[in-house]
């Protein structure tokens, strides 16, 4: 069968217009021990500050009831949210959504498989059957690759380029039969990507193998930002100084440019590192919702990226609390493209 490539399909890059954002709503105990009760106010935030339609994903009746409530109560309920009922395991849509592909006029998704994260969080045969349900809800064709990719351990440019880690795509635990040459031909065949730039390993507390959304993003076609740790002293400091100088060696041929993006400090929730990182912001219309952490570094993250979005408004989400589940704004959200 021809590829999405070879029907003329693409990624498109996350700024590109959006038809609307995917959520699935938080509802695992497990995922926040002893802290998840302030979880779902962060998502009614996020969702109040979208300016786009939202789907979101809920158990059943029950949960959808408690959405709704907690939406109208926080002010951020209104007519272009749907409520869907799509059982899931966690609430980590980046991950275990589709990831939607576009022709001229024309939508459809693929549906990698979903291993949460190399097996360590079981079950995981709701959230794998996501992009599924999804594209029969939508009516939409839906292209199944066969192996395991999770939407965080890419990003893209949508004019053929790609950030990914080895440490992720590499890992023994996702596809064990794939070379480098391998899942760079997938990436191609699915999702239009002509060029793969590899960085190495992710921050310290990031349970997914080095997810790229912790690390790297393209802010335009040309543009990159990365993040940097500036404290010696800290564990993340020598991995993040490898990255940003591959990546700098990287960026000559495509002819990109490079902007450091400050780490905050250490935060820790029962002695545990949580991988709290400015690079995993979500670019939506009109807006750029980063995580922030009540850090000295928050104004500069902020600041930072708002001079790169220019034509959008970079608001900060305190995050600390969602964070304790091991991931933020971006591994929440995922894009349906107009």
């Amino acid at each position: 069968m021809p590829t999405p490539f070879h029907l003329g399909y693409r990624m498109p890059a996350e700024w590109e217009p959006h038809a609307a954002t995917w959520l699935s709503w938080p509802h695992n105990l497990e995922t926040w021990p002893g802290k998840f009760d302030p979880v779902p106010a962060v998502f009614a935030q996020l969702v109040g500050h979208l300016q786009e339609p939202v789907h979101i994903l809920v158990t059943g009746e029950a949960m959808a009831q408690e959405v709704q409530s907690l939406l109208q109560a926080q002010g951020a309920w209104r007519a272009d949210i749907q409520l869907h009922p799509i059982v899931t395991n966690d609430c980590w849509a980046r991950d275990h959504g589709p990831i939607f592909i576009t022709r001229p006029g024309e939508l459809a998704l693929v549906d990698w498989g979903f291993n949460s994260w190399g097996g360590k969080y079981g079950p995981w045969d709701d959230d794998d059957q996501v992009p599924t349900q999804v594209a029969d809800l939508l009516g939409l064709p839906r292209f199944s690759p066969g192996i395991i990719l999770e939407g965080g351990s890419i990003d893209v440019n949508g004019q053929g380029l790609a950030l990914t880690t080895e440490q992720c795509l590499l890992n023994r635990n996702r596809n064990p039969h794939l070379t480098r040459t391998d899942l760079e031909q997938y990436l191609r065949d699915y999702l239009g990507v002509e060029q793969v730039l590899w960085l190495g390993e992710g921050i310290v507390g990031d349970d997914t193998d080095g997810h790229i959304d912790d690390l790297a993003r393209f802010v335009n076609p040309t543009t990159v930002v990365c993040v940097l740790e500036e404290d010696p002293a800290d564990e993340n400091y020598a991995l993040l100084q490898a990255n940003y100088e591959r990546l700098l060696r990287l960026a000559g041929d495509p002819g990109l440019t490079v902007h450091a993006l400050p780490m905050p400090s250490a935060h820790y929730y029962d002695g545990v590192r949580l991988p709290a990182s400015y690079a995993n912001f979500y670019i939506a219309n009109g807006v750029v919702l980063v995580p922030v952490f009540g850090d000295p570094q928050d104004a500069i993250a902020l600041a930072t990226l708002q001079k790169l979005f220019p034509n959008r408004k970079v608001m900060g989400i305190y995050c600390t609390d969602l964070v304790w589940g091991l991931g933020a704004l971006h591994c929440v959200t995922q894009q349906q493209p107009r």
